[in-house]
């Protein structure tokens, strides 16, 4: 759908860094997974929830080992912890 078509676009471009809370797709969309696996820049996968803590089928992430940053279950703070941690490695020179 439109998330696989975005990430497309991305992937033809250059992008500094990409933080990503893929909700329910987490735990099946390997089309996901796949677009991100083209958009070459350090991701972080961030979740507002702690899916470890859940029921063990959410437990599951298809795009965790593309993922150098990983957020769960901090809320909203969690986005702000990604975007420094990704900004962190992009002014180190490192990620993807």
């Amino acid at each position: 759908g439109e998330m696989v078509e975005k990430l497309h676009e991305l992937a033809g471009g250059e992008v500094a860094a990409l933080l990503v809370n893929p909700g329910a797709w987490t735990h099946y969309s390997y089309a996901i997974r796949d677009a991100l696996e083209l958009v070459r820049a350090p991701l972080a996968e961030v979740h507002l929830s702690d899916i470890e803590r859940r029921e063990p089928w959410r437990r599951r992430s298809v795009v965790a080992d593309l993922a150098v940053v990983r957020v769960s279950g901090r809320g909203v703070d969690g986005y702000r912890e990604a975007v420094a941690a990704l900004a962190r490695l992009v002014r180190e020179g490192r990620g993807a």
